[in-house]
C-alpha cells in the first residue's frame, strides 16, 4: 500500500472541523491530497484547516443550506477546478425520545443528514470525473433499534440507500459510491448536548457494553477505511457498504 496515494489529488471532507471528519481530512493530507473541509463554526473551521496543515481551504457551509452547498463547491472549484474524492460526512446526532420530536427537531435533523447529503453529490458531480470515489457516512444506528434514535438512524438509513441508489445513477459517469456505517466513535459530539458529566458517564459506559470490543472507535480508526474506499485500490468496490 502507498503512504501517498493522494499525492496530487483533491480531497473534500463535509463536516471536516471536527471528529471522524476531522481525522479523515489530517489523514487525506499525510497522504498528500490537498484538503477542503467544511463546517457551521467558523472557529473550529480555523482550528482544524491548522490543523491539518497549511494550504487547507476551510469553507463555512451549512449543510442543510442548498445555496451554502453552491457557494462551498464555486470555493472549491475556484482554488482546485475539480473533487477526486469526496467523503460526505456532514451530520448532527442528536437523541431525543420518541414523544419528545419536535417538528422543528425532525426538520433540521433530515435537512442536514439527507438532504444536505442528496444535493452536496448533487453539486460535486460537475467537479468529478471517470474513475473517482464518493463515499458517505452512514451510521450503525441505520441498523440498530437503539432507544431516542427513531429520527437520527431514520436518516441514516436513508443515507445509506442513498449510496446504494447512486451507484447505480452514477455508474454511466464512472463515478463509484459506497457507504460506510460507523459505530461509536470518540468525539465532543455526547459533550456537546448539555448533559452532567455523571449523566455523560453513564452515557459512555453504556454505549461501549453495546460494543464487541467493548470500547469506543477512534477517527484514526475510521479514516483508514475512507481512505481505502475512495483510493484506486478499491476500484472494484461499488454500492457497498462497509460496517465499522
Amino acid at each position: 500500500m502507498s503512504s501517498q496515494r493522494f499525492q496530487g489529488k483533491v480531497a473534500v471532507v463535509t463536516g471536516g472541523n471536527s471528529g471522524i471528519g476531522l481525522g479523515v481530512a489530517r489523514a487525506y493530507a499525510r497522504e498528500g491530497a490537498q484538503v477542503a473541509i467544511t463546517g457551521r463554526n467558523d472557529q473550529t473551521l480555523q482550528a482544524a484547516g491548522m490543523a491539518i496543515g497549511s494550504g487547507t481551504l476551510a469553507i463555512q457551509a451549512d449543510a442543510s443550506k442548498l445555496t451554502d452547498i453552491e457557494a462551498a463547491m464555486k470555493q472549491i472549484h475556484e482554488r482546485y477546478d475539480r473533487i477526486d474524492a469526496l467523503f460526505v460526512n456532514a451530520g448532527i446526532g442528536r437523541f431525543v425520545p420518541f414523544e419528545e420530536v419536535t417538528e422543528a427537531f425532525f426538520d433540521e435533523t433530515v435537512a442536514i443528514n439527507m438532504k444536505g447529503v442528496f444535493f452536496t453529490v448533487q453539486k460535486a458531480i460537475p467537479l468529478m470525473s471517470r474513475g473517482l470515489a464518493i463515499l458517505l457516512n452512514g451510521s450503525i444506528n441505520a441498523h440498530l433499534g437503539m432507544p431516542g434514535t427513531t429520527v437520527y438512524g431514520a436518516t441514516k438509513a436513508a443515507v445509506v440507500n442513498v449510496a446504494k441508489t447512486l451507484s447505480a445513477d452514477l455508474l454511466e459517469k464512472g463515478i463509484r459510491v459506497n457507504a460506510i456505517s460507523p459505530g461509536p466513535i470518540t468525539s465532543a459530539l455526547l459533550a456537546r448536548d448539555g448533559i452532567t458529566e455523571e449523566k455523560l458517564q453513564e452515557t459512555n459506559d453504556w454505549i461501549q457494553s453495546q460494543v464487541p470490543i467493548k470500547r469506543f472507535g477512534t477517527p484514526e480508526e475510521i479514516a483508514a477505511a475512507v481512505l481505502y474506499l475512495t483510493s484506486s485500490e478499491s476500484a472494484f468496490v461499488v454500492g457497498s457498504e462497509l460496517l465499522i
